[in-house]
Order: structure tokens, then sequence, then C-alpha cells
């Protein structure tokens, strides 16, 4: 924003205010205006001297940030810290607490956030049923840093038409996060790998924009704060520990140490380099709190295939299992749990992403046998057969 106190963008005249905040800190804002209150104020020849400017544009620089590009007045807001170099010790033990062993990645996370922000990044989603883990204390420390590039949202602001109040930020995170809707969670992965949005205000046409943003949120929910399917490479899901002494003044810390922080940023080489649309190659963000999401969004019957399969291998001491969609329902049947073929074949198929052999062949599996101490014992049977093994089931 300009520090110009009016500006005229394309037909429309507008004030430029400091908005006090409960903090404390002012936030800029642009309030709508008219030529006659500005004539009542300031004279008739003072709207001759307001700078004129043919619309407004967003691009993203933290480093050497330009509040006008050519003719357009830049929407993206400078953060307004200078880096000096200093100890930033409170702030590097903070980032190591949310990001644990990945500390370097998350490192990596946040410089790219800071250094590169138009790079696509991948969905963080920190979790814990625990009180006092830091995840509210880090979406705030963020949100001091990039100010107004930087927003919260509600789980139903997703599911509105109207977005134009978050669609031109940097960051969009949500606290307490439950989008458990398919569409929500298709609409989330979408966002986060889109060039482009249209944005949508009331009263107001739509109109496309790049889109840049990244999408922090946090959950009480270990087990299903969103849809995450098999396979998924979005997300990066961290379980946030609870520190061992509450420190209500740890904001208030931290906030003194960024422009340190900052100048770290500037100054540290990143570990990583980018192997992905998400610069993070998946299996260095594949943790055990993604898969354990992953495990708790699938439905019971193919809970029930799955743990039916992984007791067949590890009677048999096999790493894979061949078998037709007829030879499961008695195995699941036996244990009280009622299935048909078609809903076997979705899952086989669909879910898992299997092929069967192209022709009907001999081939090995397994039926229930009540009167071994192994339980399963081996049958030879012919038909298109699908094969599946236990790197795939884990």
């Amino acid at each position: 924003m300009t520090d110009d106190k009016f500006a005229r963008v394309g037909t429309s005249l507008f004030k430029m205010v400091d908005q006090p905040s409960m903090s404390g800190d002012f936030i800029k804002k642009r309030i709508l205006w008219n030529n006659e209150t500005l004539r009542q104020d300031y004279g008739k020849n003072f709207i001759a001297t307001v700078p004129k400017y043919d619309g407004f544009c967003t691009v993203p620089n933290h480093i050497h940030y330009q509040p006008v590009i050519g003719t357009f007045l830049n929407l993206y807001e400078p953060i307004g810290y200078k880096p000096q170099q200093g100890n930033c010790a409170l702030t590097l033990s903070f980032v190591k607490h949310i990001f644990g062993e990945q500390n370097e990645l998350g490192l990596d996370y946040i410089q790219l956030l800071y250094m590169h922000p138009i790079q696509k990044l991948p969905i963080l989603l920190l979790v814990s049923q625990q009180r006092n883990t830091g995840k509210s204390t880090f979406l705030n420390f963020l949100k001091v840093i990039f100010k107004g590039n930087m927003t919260f949202n509600t789980n139903e602001d997703f599911r509105s038409q109207f977005n134009s109040d978050w669609t031109g930020k940097l960051i969009i995170a949500v606290d307490e996060v439950l989008l458990n809707r398919r569409e929500d969670s298709e609409r989330l992965k979408n966002l986060s790998t889109a060039l482009s949005h249209k944005v949508e205000a009331k009263g107001k046409d739509r109109n496309e924009i790049s889109f840049f943003g990244k999408f922090i949120l946090c959950s009480n929910n270990e087990s299903n704060p969103v849809i995450i399917d098999p396979g998924e490479t979005r997300y990066w899901v961290r379980r946030i520990t609870p520190f061992g002494i509450e420190d209500t003044m740890m904001l208030h810390k931290l906030i003194v140490e960024i422009p340190h922080f900052l100048f770290f940023l500037q100054n540290r080489i990143l570990t990583t380099k980018k192997e992905s649309r998400m610069w993070f190659a998946p299996k260095l963000v594949n943790t055990p709190a993604l898969q354990k999401i992953i495990r708790s969004n699938r439905n019971r019957l193919e809970m029930e295939l799955s743990e039916l399969f992984l007791d067949i291998m590890e009677a048999t001491g096999k790493e894979s299992i061949s078998f037709c969609p007829t030879d499961l329902i008695p195995l699941l049947m036996a244990n009280q749990v009622k299935s048909e073929t078609y809903q076997l074949r979705r899952i086989i198929q669909d879910d898992w992403k299997l092929e069967p052999a192209p022709n009907s062949l001999t081939y090995q599996t397994y039926q229930y046998n009540y009167n071994s101490e192994c339980r399963f014992s081996p049958i030879r049977r012919v038909g298109r057969y699908y094969t599946v093994t236990k790197e795939l089931l884990l």
C-alpha cells in the first residue's frame, strides 16, 4: 500500500487508513470514498493531486517489495520488518518443537514462504489431542511476520461462494479444522496446486487471478480432521507434542526475535531442492501422522479386508496374496463381516488400483481352516486373479 492518504484506482476513489486492533497494532485498510467528501475536507483543487492507477494487482515479494507496479496498485502488503543480525535461539528452538525430527524441512518451509512466496508448498496440518502444544502460537507467530498477507479462515469460509477476502493471501490458516466432507477435501487439494482461481465478492463479477496461497491447518482430531486418500502427496501432517512447562509469554518473546530470524532465513542455505510441484519430495513429508489419517478415512469393509490380508500374510509368512473377489466372501464371513462382490471389486479396483491377470490362470489363494493352528490353508484355483502386497496394505 502506498504512503498516499488517497488514491484513485480505475474510476473509484479510496482513502487509506490505519485501523486499530486489539493487539495495539494498526491494520492498513482501503475505504471507498467519494469526491464530494474529499472536496469538503480538502478543497476543490485537492483532487487533482490524488495519485491515479489503472487497477489493482497482487504481486508477493518480501525482499524487494513494490507498492506500485507499472500503473497498478499492489494489494500485497509489505511485512515491515528489516532483517538484523542477532540472536534468534528461542525461535529456532520453537520451530524445532513444531517440526521435531523434520526440523530442517520446517526451516526450509518457512524460508520458502519468506524468500519464494509464489512457490507451491504442501498443505501443512498440525494435529494433537493434547493442549499446550504450540499449534496456535505457531499460527499467530506467522501472522505477526506476514501481517495482512495471512488470514484465518473458518471451516465455513471454504464452503462459501464468496472468497475475495482470502484468495489473494500468502497463508490461509484454520485453527480448528474439520473438513470431513469429500467436496471440502477435493477443493482444498485443488486449491493447493492451482495456478489461478476465480475471485467472487458480493455484488461484483467473478474475476480470475493468480493463486499462490499456502494452507496451514490445525486440529485436535488426530484421526480424521480432513479426508486424505491413500497415495495422497499434497499433505504434510505433523503430530505435535505438548511443552513441558507452559510459557504464556512465548509469542511476545518470539516477536522480539523476528528481525533476527528473518536475517537467519536470508542467509541460510536450503537443505532441500525442488523435487515436486510442491517443492518437497513426497517421501520426505510422509509421516506416521499422515498414515494414521489415511487409515482412519477408510470405510469399514476396506479396513476389514486389509486386516484379513495382513492376518493371512502373518500366518503364512507371505509378502503378497493372489485372490479373486469371490474367494474373499467366505473369509470375511468367518470374521462376521458381510460383503458383496461388487463392494469388494470397487475397493480392489477403484481404491487400491489393482489390475487383474490378463487371462484366466491358475493361482494359489487361501481358505479358512477351522481345524488348523494356522487357520488359513492354501488352495489352487483358476481365474483372472488380483495380487495384493504387504507394502501396499501398510
